[in-house]
């Protein structure tokens, strides 16, 4: 039996190595994704102030800083028994928003997207952001440089710094957004807008209208038929910042719906001795392996399980790419794993028009943006 190692993972925040066994025929027999990286943050956060997890949490991605800040600042609203302010809330969400569409487009254009754009069958050095400018041109580069200029700026005047933000505090944030910073905060969203639907283009010209390519992305060579999750509005609409968890099943039937400080009556973890990385799984269900199908207990997250877990998008733009999507394979959920790459445009999108939304809200100023907590923990 041959093995093939690929380490480390070059397109992935963190460390990682995969290790694929062939049989004698070349045909592949099984596949490990490994993270051989002990980060340990669950230990040495014990005992620590709770006020310093939004902080510390930062620092577990430098790609995704603002979610694990995110989280650990509502977790403290949590703990404190402590409801922000209304314009505390969409200081927050404003900020997740425009980290969500950079993060996306970061991951298309950067990570993800120069397979599809590019092309499969070009040589790997070419699959990169350059290869990607070659391919689309060197005006559409520079608006993918100028798009994340602007939204790392929006997080700059909200979070203090454009990575590792330190703005979240238990029942609010501290920091307040001025006129003249409102302002650039819209003509970002603006712009973020219009980038977004030339990306979704992008996407359509180069993947969808090459029938190689929409194959690959339709076809089953990738499929996995797995329950899905995500955070829902009132009207299971996809939602970022704050909702209910819900999740469906392979069939897109809903198998459950939950507070998010109900998460552990519903999700379990389980290990296996060959990499340090925890495997989830609906806990109702217990642990069936590593299978696909009705009989899995596995789900998936990230932008096309919240497309799956949800019955559309909240803002006009991103439904209608929403619609599109579901309509090219004829079936929900998509079970398609390449269908992330258009998902994550699609949420690019949305995230962008929320940007917008709430930049264009007067109360965004207000100087009310703290409450404090009156209870202990």
């Amino acid at each position: 039996m041959k093995k093939v190692t690929i380490d480390p993972i070059t397109r992935l925040e963190g460390h990682g190595k995969i290790e694929i066994f062939l049989d004698d025929a070349g045909r592949c027999q099984r596949a490990f994704f490994q993270i051989p990286e002990l980060r340990g943050f669950e230990k040495f956060s014990v005992g620590r102030p709770a006020e310093e997890m939004p902080r510390i949490t930062t620092m577990i991605c430098g790609v995704c800083p603002t979610a694990h800040h995110m989280a650990a600042t509502k977790t403290l609203d949590d703990l404190f028994k402590v409801d922000p302010p209304s314009a505390a809330k969409k200081i927050r969400e404003l900020m997740y928003c425009a980290f969500q569409a950079e993060d996306h487009i970061l991951h298309f254009f950067f990570l993800g997207g120069p397979d599809f754009v590019v092309g499969p069958q070009a040589p790997a050095a070419e699959r990169n952001i350059l290869g990607v400018i070659g391919k689309v041109g060197l005006e559409a580069g520079s608006r993918v440089i100028e798009m994340r200029k602007r939204l790392r700026n929006v997080l700059r005047i909200i979070g203090g710094k454009p990575v590792m933000p330190t703005c979240g505090l238990p029942g609010g944030v501290s920091k307040q957004i001025s006129e003249e910073e409102r302002e650039t905060i819209i003509q970002a969203g603006e712009y973020a807008v219009d980038f977004c639907k030339f990306a979704l283009e992008v996407f359509d010209q180069i993947v969808l209208q090459n029938k190689e390519y929409l194959d690959l992305v339709t076809g089953d060579i990738y499929k996995h038929r797995t329950y899905y999750m995500g955070l829902v509005d009132g009207e299971n609409k996809v939602n970022f910042y704050d909702g209910l968890i819900r999740v469906v099943d392979p069939n897109g039937k809903e198998f459950a719906k939950f507070r998010v400080q109900d998460y552990l009556d519903h999700i379990a973890e389980h290990v296996e001795p060959w990499t340090y990385v925890r495997f989830s799984y609906l806990k109702k269900l217990g642990w069936r392996g590593f299978i696909d199908g009705d009989d899995t207990s596995i789900y998936r997250v990230a932008p096309l399980a919240r497309l799956n877990a949800a019955d559309g998008m909240a803002t006009p733009l991103a439904q209608e790419a929403y619609q599109k999507m579901y309509e090219t394979f004829g079936e929900k959920p998509v079970h398609n794993t390449l269908a992330y790459h258009w998902a994550r445009l699609i949420e690019a999108l949305y995230a962008a028009e929320r940007v917008l939304e709430l930049a264009r809200d007067p109360e965004l100023t207000s100087p009310d943006i703290v409450n404090l907590p009156t209870t202990t923990p």
